[in-house]
């Protein structure tokens, strides 16, 4: 532990960075920047003239706070702030890591891949995203990955009224819940009370009050069926992940990293609505390896949801060895590696 290292993020005003790095009493320096629109039409294309220009004066500014706070190393996370200070940083001779989340990369990271000193990854996928920048190319993992990996399972579903000895489905779509994930839930509720294992369903706080009603109109009383839990939110879902059979959700990198480092068997139904489909292809990764079952978004109106779930959930030995086969694709070690990396460069 080294209580002497001092740390500076460097962020936006509007991303939440701005209230939530602050409340960790962690300094914090703002940078205007925006990212490029794709679509280039007349608006598209002022926007990013006006985008280069934010860019340019960011890289002036970014150049200030090195100056002033003069780091040791730099890590970016591919946002688009990452940009002008780890290229100023970069050009400043400071060692620069870029951190990868993702299976596809992202265009900041493609962007500074060449001017930076390593690139730290999460997917073996993404080796081949940076041509020409292999030789950098070094896999850490997620490092929030190590922050849950010593989780043991527990009694946390008995917040939710459920049994914790009891065989448990854990349903959700994200913070913000996802509305082709809940609608197939719905459709599916005669389907959940009749089953023979639990289901805690997360709708996103924004479509709790609605979806209670609905399950109500379909289904009856959630409380009548001491078998389903409805909730708007869960603060803490890695440790009902280390609780639950099986979990169904979309595919975001973080997610990913909390089930592999744990062990936890999946169904996972990426958002399509990403950038490059990357979702998609965090899921691939794995389902090829067998850690979890891969069903796309339009696949959802037939009935390959219900049945995958209730064929993992009467498949104990299906979902161990899934468990086993996430387990080993996980990094529980992934904020080591990173610090390892960051240490090897400013030592070498």
């Amino acid at each position: 532990m080294n209580d002497d290292i001092e740390f500076l993020y460097v962020g936006t005003e509007r991303g939440l960075e701005s209230t939530i790095v602050p409340n960790y009493s962690i300094p914090f320096k703002a940078l205007k920047v925006e990212g490029f629109k794709r679509k280039l039409n007349f608006e598209g294309i002022k926007y990013n003239l006006k985008t280069i220009g934010y860019f340019i004066q960011s890289i002036r500014k970014s150049k200030k706070i090195i100056d002033e706070f003069s780091p040791d190393a730099v890590i970016g996370t591919g946002g688009y702030v990452s940009a002008p200070v780890c290229y100023a940083a970069a050009k400043k001779g400071i060692p620069t890591v870029i951190h990868e989340q993702n299976s596809v990369a992202g265009i900041t990271n493609k962007f500074l891949a060449r001017y930076v000193s390593a690139i730290a990854i999460c997917f073996k996928d993404a080796e081949n995203q940076f041509k020409g920048q292999e030789n950098k190319i070094v896999f850490t993992g997620n490092p929030r990955a190590q922050e849950v990996a010593d989780i043991q399972a527990n009694d946390s579903l008995k917040t939710f009224g459920l049994n914790p000895k009891q065989p448990t489905v854990l349903i959700f779509g994200g913070s913000r819940g996802a509305a082709a994930i809940n609608k197939t839930v719905i459709d599916h509720c005669h389907a959940f009370v009749e089953a023979d294992y639990q289901v805690l369903f997360v709708t996103g706080r924004e479509h709790y009050e609605d979806l209670s009603e609905e399950w109500k109109s379909s289904c009856g009383l959630e409380d009548e069926q001491s078998k389903v839990s409805i909730v708007p939110y869960i603060e803490d879902l890695p440790s009902v992940f280390a609780s639950v059979s099986l979990v169904v959700s979309r595919s975001g990198a973080t997610t990913l990293a909390e089930l592999t480092a744990l062990g936890v068997p999946s169904v996972l139904i990426p958002s399509p609505n990403v950038t490059e489909d990357h979702q998609t292809k965090n899921a691939r990764s794995l389902s090829e390896a067998g850690a979890a079952e891969l069903i796309l978004e339009d696949e959802l109106n037939s009935s390959k949801f219900i049945e995958t779930v209730n064929r993992l959930m009467s498949d104990e030995g299906m979902r161990n060895d899934m468990a086993a086969k996430a387990k080993q694709l996980g990094v529980p070690d992934a904020s080591d590696k990173i610090i390892h990396l960051l240490m090897t460069l400013m030592n070498g």
